[in-house]
C-alpha cells in the first residue's frame, strides 16, 4: 500500500548518504492552517502534483475519481504522477534541496510511508506538522487510534497524513485447497507438498519484502530487536533463521524459485491463470474485489495466519519545497473524507481499508462502510483484528539488500 512500494534499498541509500545538502534559505509559502477557509480560497485554480503509486488499474481509477472531485469540489487540478518506485521521488526531493529550491519544487504530495518516510523525515524534506488541521483528521480518533500517527515505529508528529490500512492476507482456491497453512512454518510443509503452487514477488517488491519481514517475525527468537535500528543488533544473527527458512522453501516456489512475479497485480495475475493454489496480499480486500471483477474463482477464500500478519497505516506527505500546497492540504483532507474513505473501500473500486473510527461515525455515514458479506472471499473484519505492527523501517532497507545479495546473483 504504500502504500505498499518498492524501492532499491542500495540505491537511495547511496543517493542520501553521499550527498552534501545545502541548507534551505527560506521555504516555499505555506498557508496559515488555523484559517482553513483561507486555505481552500488559496487552493482554487492550483495544480497539485500528486506522486503516487500507478500499478494497479484500480488504485490508478480511484486517484482518477479522486481527480474529478477535486476539479469539481474545489477547483483543484490533481495530476496523478505515477510512480513504480517510490524513491524515484524522494531522490528528486533531495536534488532540489541540494540545489537551492525550495519554493518551487517539483511534487506537491507523495503517497508515502516506512523507510521512505524516515529518510525523508531525517533531512528535513518535509512541510509540517500538517495532519492535525486537517478538518476530516479528528475522524481517525488517533488518541484511540495510535497507527494513524505511527509509521513502522515512527511517530509521524504531523508531518504524514493516513488514508488507508493495509494488512497481509492470504488467499487460496477453496476448491483445490481444503486446509491452508496456518502459519509460515506449515507454509513450507505445504510448499513441499505442493510444489510450483505458491510464491511471493521479487525483492525490492514491498509486497515481497513485507513477506520477508511477516515471516522472520514468526522465525527469530529475536524479535525485540526488529523494532530498534537494525544497526543496533547483530543483523546476522537475527535473520539467521529467515535465510535458512528461505533457502529451503524456494526448490518449492512456482518455477522452482529461479524467477518471481513483479508485484502484487503480478502475483493476482498467476492465481487467476491457475498457476498457483496459494497466494497472499497487503489488501485485505483484494481477493474479494478480485472475485468480483471475475478475476479470481468464485471459490476464493481470504484468512490470516493463526498469529495475525504484518499491516500498517499508508500516509500522504508535503514536500518542503512544493509550491503548491494550499492545494495539497485541501488533496490531503479530501482523501479523508468520508466520501472518498468510502469510495476506497468499495469493492467495485479499489477495496482500500479506511482509516476513519467508523464506530463514532453517525449512523448514516456508517451505513457507508458496510462490509459487502455476501462475497465468500471478503474477510470478516474481526478478523483482522490479529495484526502485527511493522519492525523499525531499517530492517526493510537491510532485508533488501541482503535477499538480494544472497539471491539474485544464483
Amino acid at each position: 500500500m504504500p502504500h505498499p512500494l518498492p524501492r532499491p534499498a542500495a540505491r537511495l541509500a547511496g543517493l542520501l548518504g553521499g550527498l552534501v545538502v545545502a541548507a534551505p534559505l527560506a521555504a516555499s509559502a505555506a498557508p496559515d492552517l488555523d484559517d482553513w477557509e483561507a486555505v481552500r480560497d488559496a487552493a482554487r485554480g492550483q495544480t497539485v502534483y500528486w506522486n503516487a503509486w500507478g500499478g494497479d488499474t484500480r488504485t490508478n481509477g480511484y486517484i482518477a475519481w479522486v481527480a474529478q472531485r477535486m476539479a469539481e469540489r474545489h477547483g483543484v487540478e490533481v495530476v496523478h504522477v505515477k510512480l513504480d518506485d517510490t524513491s524515484t521521488a524522494v531522490s528528486r526531493v533531495v536534488a532540489e534541496k541540494a540545489a537551492g529550491n525550495v519554493d518551487e519544487g517539483s511534487i506537491d504530495l507523495i503517497w508515502i510511508n516506512g523507510e521512505n518516510f524516515a529518510a525523508m523525515q531525517e533531512r528535513e524534506l518535509l512541510y509540517g506538522p500538517f495532519a492535525e488541521a486537517l478538518p476530516h483528521f479528528a475522524l481517525t480518533r488517533p488518541e484511540a487510534n495510535p497507527e494513524v500517527v505511527t509509521d513502522f515505529t515512527l511517530p509521524t508528529e504531523g508531518y504524514e497524513s493516513p488514508w488507508g490500512k493495509a494488512q497481509i492476507t492470504f488467499y487460496h482456491d477453496g476448491d483445490e485447497v481444503k486446509e491452508p497453512p496456518g502459519s509460515i512454518e506449515a507454509l513450507l510443509d505445504w510448499a513441499r507438498a505442493n510444489p510450483g503452487r505458491f510464491t511471493y514477488p521479487r525483492i525490492p517488491d514491498f509486497t515481497g519484502s513485507t513477506f520477508l519481514k511477516q515471516a522472520l517475525i514468526a522465525l527469530t527468537d529475536r524479535r525485540e530487536a526488529l523494532y530498534a535500528p537494525v544497526a543496533e543488533s547483530d543483523f546476522a544473527a537475527v535473520t539467521a533463521p529467515l535465510w535458512e527458512y528461505l533457502d529451503a522453501l524456494h526448490p518449492h516456489l512456482w518455477r522452482e524459485g529461479r524467477q518471481f512475479p513483479d508485484s502484487g497485480p503480478a502475483l493476482r495475475g498467476l492465481m487467476g491463470d491457475g498457476e498457483l493454489s496459494l497466494a497472499f496480499t497487503f489488501y485485505p480486500s483484494e481477493p474479494a474485489a478480485a472475485v468480483a471483477d471475475f478475476e479470481l474463482p468464485e471459490s476464493t477464500r481470504s484468512y490470516v495466519l493463526d498469529d495475525g500478519t504484518l499491516g500498517n497505516v499508508h500516509f500522504v506527505a508535503i514536500p518542503f519545497n512544493s509550491p503548491h500546497k494550499a492545494g495539497a492540504l485541501v488533496l490531503a483532507d479530501f482523501l479523508l473524507s468520508p466520501e472518498a474513505q468510502a469510495h476506497k473501500q468499495d469493492l467495485t473500486v479499489w477495496g482500500d481499508r479506511t482509516v476513519l473510527d467508523v464506530a463514532h461515525l453517525d449512523a448514516e455515514t456508517r451505513s457507508l462502510f458496510a462490509i459487502d458479506a455476501e462475497n465468500p472471499a471478503m474477510l470478516a473484519p474481526e478478523a483482522l483484528e490479529k495484526t502485527l505492527a511493522e519492525p523499525h523501517p531499517s530492517w526493510m532497507t537491510a532485508l533488501q539488500a541482503a535477499w538480494q545479495a544472497r539471491y539474485t546473483a544464483r
